[in-house]
């Protein structure tokens, strides 16, 4: 296709995602142009998956993922800008979100548990595939949050997140900040184990299945309406609460 190979300069913290050795402190990139290739199947291929990317430009002029590469061109690969509006068209989202829904990827599940008590909708299925984790993402209109950068780059994938952080408390924090999700939130309104909406129930419907102190020191109960767990805001919601406001102040 041409011999003067395309100059790819990536942006921001993609930088932090190119294998090692392939660029520059500049974020700058030499890459041969052998092939038929888009801009996308070239980012990806040097460790960036395409849901982390925000703009791209060849030679100051914006494009679309299935922009054609061509020799001795100037690409530049900016990240996606912070906060993260997902409700609203990009140039390379034209599509947006309806709705903030959450898909956890087994990878960071604990980050599943952290998100519903916020009263996220946030699916989690530690027993799905990566090609199952794309197909829900995309038939559900979910953001997929994962580790994985394999699984991010499905091409079926439009909203996602390659997490960072390691901790489960630091990864909710990065996914409150990236995405400008701010208190008050539905917090303890879904159930921790199957995400559905929790509710009220009468203390006397299930009053045989509480302990004495329990049934002496609560009166407000809700129940999943698909496992049956019952909530009251008990020791452990506090602990919960307690570990979510922590994470909630470090939002400023």
């Amino acid at each position: 296709m041409g011999e003067l190979p395309a100059t790819f300069v990536f942006h921001g913290d993609l930088r932090d995602l190119l294998g090692r050795g392939k660029a520059g402190a500049d974020g700058r990139v030499t890459y041969p142009v052998t092939r038929r290739a888009s801009v996308k199947d070239a980012i990806e291929a040097l460790g960036v998956p395409h849901t982390e990317v925000g703009a791209i430009e060849v030679d100051g002029l914006a494009v679309g993922f299935d922009h054609l590469l061509e020799p001795g061109r100037r690409i530049d690969v900016r990240p996606v800008p912070a906060p993260f509006d997902v409700l609203r068209p990009s140039p390379l989202r034209p599509e947006p979100l309806t709705r903030i829904a959450f898909l956890v990827d087994a990878n960071v599940g604990r980050l599943a548990g952290l998100l519903r008590a916020l009263g996220f909708d946030t699916a989690h299925d530690p027993s799905l595939g990566d090609a199952a984790l794309a197909e829900l993402a995309a038939g559900q209109r979910r953001i997929l949050l994962s580790r994985d950068r394999l699984l991010l780059k499905r091409g079926i994938v439009d909203y996602g997140r390659l997490i960072r952080s390691l901790d489960p408390d630091a990864q909710l924090l990065e996914v409150l900040r990236f995405f400008g999700l701010r208190p008050p939130f539905a917090t303890f309104t879904r159930c921790l184990r199957c995400n559905d909406p929790l509710l009220a129930v009468p203390k006397a419907e299930i009053i045989d299945r509480l302990l004495p102190l329990t049934k002496l020191h609560f009166t407000d109960f809700r129940r999943c309406p698909r496992c049956d767990r019952v909530y009251w805001a008990g020791s452990h919601h506090e602990r919960m609460h307690e570990r979510v406001a922590r994470v909630c102040r470090k939002l400023g």
